[in-house]
């Protein structure tokens, strides 16, 4: 088993390793000593079928009584209608101050389980047990939590560190390539913004579903979240840098209404950002080429099917954006992105030279 500790607000332990899932109620319970006697798990339909019972099975060995709240799967449960129904489940259950929240899933489950905690009661503890690589290498870890508006995606949440993450090898082995290409075009994010070495591995990786591969992506790129949120946990500085790629992927995927899933949506966002950086001479070197190579190798489809003036207007409500201000993460060199600020007005410029 692997450990990883974030020192934030709350300082926690991020474990990776096979198993974890039946050692949850030990591990958890080792976690919140003297603590929660009550955990709500939060799953989608999905994962509740696949995983639920072995983990109620475990909390229940460790002494631990627990309710269950389920949801539809998809972007469209991503909303403050579920965390509504959820706070009232959670009122409903009877959990304390003193109880807990499990958020046993993909990144929707631990944004929005991760909220509700944040709200209910002021604030409950909440344990991440993400089921999918993309989760488990960026929105399990670091605290941000929220659910989508209608006008835009992640417009409502809160800083709400959570009090353990398991990271269960195991459950990647009932996922699909194109989920596992979700989780692997973050950790290539992490690797473009601070770890330029990732991408030697890549080059002669074994097959992205491999153990070994996994393990490697996501320790890497978790160690790097882990540098990012000690530094700057409320996002005001440095941790912006890890949003490489996504205020245009954000852009595709409302534009797509949410069929581009985020993962494919930001591989295609770091390319155009890598090209137009290039093509305006903001970058130092040629990062293009390897990204797009890192990419290629795990097969990710990157043609984008949107116009400049379509992505644009989408992003016009992206959550960085500060009044007629827009802030952009850009390569310098492989390994190292900078932030740069640029008037609302040049944004579609900018996306034009990233088409072409």
């Amino acid at each position: 088993m692997d450990t990883i500790q974030i020192t934030a607000s709350k300082t926690y332990q991020v474990l990776t390793g096979q198993g974890l899932l039946y050692q949850a109620g030990k591990l958890i319970s080792a976690a919140l000593p003297g603590k929660a006697r009550k955990l709500c798990i939060v799953a989608d339909d999905t994962v509740d079928r696949l995983y639920s019972k072995a983990l109620a099975e475990s909390l229940l060995k460790a002494g631990y009584e627990t309710v269950k709240f389920t949801f539809p799967p998809g972007e469209a449960s991503k909303s403050l209608d579920t965390v509504s129904h959820l706070l009232e489940f959670l009122a409903e259950s009877q959990l304390t101050r003193s109880d807990g929240i499990v958020a046993l899933g993909g990144g929707i489950t631990g944004d929005l389980a991760g909220f509700a905690a944040a709200v209910y009661l002021r604030g409950i503890d909440f344990v991440q047990v993400p089921t999918t690589l993309l989760a488990a290498v960026d929105s399990s870890v670091g605290g941000k939590t929220g659910v989508n508006l209608t006008s835009g995606k992640n417009l409502a949440g809160a800083f709400w560190q959570p009090s353990l993450v398991l990271f269960d090898i195991d459950t990647m082995k009932t996922l699909s390539y194109d989920l596992l290409l979700d989780g692997a075009a973050e950790a290539i994010k992490a690797g473009a913004i601070a770890d330029k070495e990732l991408f030697a591995y890549i080059q002669q990786a074994p097959r992205l579903d491999a153990p070994e591969t996994i393990r490697h992506l996501s320790q890497r790129a978790i160690e790097i979240k882990r540098q990012v949120v000690e530094a700057d946990e409320r996002d005001t500085g440095v941790r912006q840098l890890l949003n490489f790629g996504h205020t245009i992927g954000h852009a595709i995927e409302r534009c797509s209404d949410f069929s581009i899933s985020h993962g494919h949506a930001v591989a295609i966002g770091m390319v155009i950002c890598s090209r137009a950086s290039l093509a305006l001479e903001w970058s130092k070197e040629d990062c293009l080429r390897p990204i797009l190579s890192s990419l290629k190798k795990f097969s990710f489809p990157l043609e984008c099917p949107y116009t400049a003036q379509e992505l644009t207007a989408a992003a016009l409500n992206d959550k960085k954006r500060m009044g007629d201000k827009i802030t952009l993460v850009v390569p310098l060199t492989l390994g190292n992105c900078t932030l740069k600020t640029i008037p609302v007005t040049q944004l579609e410029e900018f996306i034009k030279a990233g088409l072409s």
